[in-house]
């Protein structure tokens, strides 16, 4: 699908859809349970509803509701049921008896899936697709592997895993992904065991664990957290899966702040855009959108649950993304519209993502009109508060470099043609419907 947009203001009320990390974790955590759970997710998208199928795959009855899901889970299937599908050396069964986990694009869905299987124990099958096998998997690989799992080659699919995992205590270094200490907590619980995961220093992306500590706390689980004295000291987490427990309330999965931050961003770029459902005391570390838009010189005017954010003077800036790498596309679009250098570091771990968004960022502003540059691991942007090229952008199959070029397109001087803009569901399938409701002028070509 291709996407025209004509340059027009936008200005009305977005709601946040759901958070799709959020997400992830409740629905996989309400699978492992030993009951019925309900979730209320008020949206889905690609990846989220790859989850679902996946943890189907493994034996979860999951129900389209009104509100969400509802999930009756696998704890007593796994617990009480023979492993059979393995042998005694580990060999695995014959593809056509493994259950077939299909990741299609999301990678959040496959390392936590991985870590998971290998706790339930048996033969399990992933498939996946487009760059999803060549983006990394170590170090959950080797430690699988030493925990007594027998796992098929990396990059490639069909991907296979088999055995139980022999091991409680994993070491792991904090700058890699954050995805597998979380996919190792989760998997606590699929194991019904203490587990104890050493993280050593730098440690990155740490809310996305916080996020998974909370979401364990829905289920009755608490981790301990021991925080390093030196900076050069490990973190600690120490989580005990069998006090997992099956919650009586429905369990909510809050707004997202990752898709909200490019209407966030859109505000500061001068549009008139106010967002609501936002919980402004989320863990989620994208919620620094905030802080970020502030240091651009943005006003941001937040109230319970709705923020605005106001174009004042935009200077340009030096912001690290270490912690914060899903916010370098909004970021990189919002520096295009103030004056001056910004600097955008710590983006070495963009190149893994569904795109290497380093090149795929500099490619797609370059094509607006921006004067942008790179290296491996900062993207270096001169701004003259506005963009005014034109032409052909790809999206390089990225959701987030989509909406990226969208927002910048939507305030540039002339139209813009973005290549391959269906990408937007993985992560927001409303995400054009919303640019029209906010007034964006676009026409939609199908391929």
């Amino acid at each position: 699908m291709n996407v025209i947009i004509e340059p027009h203001q936008l200005s009305g009320t977005i709601r946040a859809i759901s958070s799709k990390s959020m997400a992830h974790r409740i629905l996989i955590l309400a699978a492992l349970s030993d009951g019925i759970v309900d979730v209320d997710c008020t949206t889905t998208s690609q990846d989220i509803d790859t989850t679902v199928s996946c943890l189907e795959a493994l034996g979860a009855r999951i129900t389209k509701t009104k509100r969400g899901w509802r999930i009756r889970g696998i704890r007593s299937q796994y617990s009480s049921a023979p492993k059979e599908a393995i042998s005694a050396d580990n060999t695995p069964a014959r593809l056509e008896d493994m259950p077939i986990l299909n990741c299609k694009e999301s990678g959040s869905t496959f390392r936590f899936m991985v870590a998971v299987c290998a706790a339930l124990g048996g033969s399990f099958c992933f498939v996946g697709a487009k760059r999803l096998a060549q983006r990394p998997l170590e170090p959950l690989y080797s430690l699988l592997s030493n925990a007594g799992i027998t796992l098929s080659e990396q990059g490639e699919f069909p991907f296979t895993l088999t055995g139980a995992l022999t091991a409680t205590t994993f070491k792991l270094k904090g700058n890699v992904s954050s995805q597998y200490i979380s996919g190792l907590l989760l998997a606590a619980c699929a194991a019904q065991a203490a587990f104890t995961i050493v993280v050593e220093a730098p440690f990155e992306s740490q809310d996305y664990v916080s996020m998974t500590i909370q979401a364990l706390s829905y289920f009755g689980v608490q981790v301990e957290v021991t925080k390093p004295e030196n900076t050069s000291d490990p973190w600690i987490f120490a989580v005990n899966g069998t006090q997992m427990r099956c919650p009586l309330q429905p369990v909510v999965v809050e707004a997202d702040w990752s898709n909200a931050s490019f209407w966030l961003a859109a505000g500061a770029m001068g549009h008139n855009v106010r967002v609501e459902g936002l919980n402004l005391a989320s863990l989620q570390g994208d919620r620094r959108i905030l802080s970020c838009l502030m240091n651009f010189g943005a006003h941001v005017e937040q109230q319970e649950h709705a923020v605005e954010v106001h174009a004042k003077l935009m200077r340009g800036c030096t912001l690290e993304l270490n912690d914060i790498i899903d916010l370098a596309p909004p970021l990189a679009a919002t520096a295009c519209f103030a004056w001056g250098n910004t600097t955008l570091t710590g983006a070495h771990r963009l190149q893994l993502k569904e795109s290497n968004r380093i090149v795929a960022i500099t490619r797609a502003l370059s094509a607006l009109g921006a004067d942008i540059t790179a290296d491996d691991d900062a993207i270096y942007i001169h701004g003259r508060g506005r963009l005014n090229g034109a032409g052909t952008v790809s999206c390089a199959n990225d959701h987030r470099i989509a909406m990226m070029a969208a927002i910048c397109a939507a305030g540039s001087s002339r139209s813009c043609t973005l290549i391959g803009a269906e990408c937007v569901a993985k992560s927001y399938p409303s995400f054009f419907e919303d640019f029209i409701e906010l007034g964006g002028y676009i026409e939609i070509k199908e391929d």
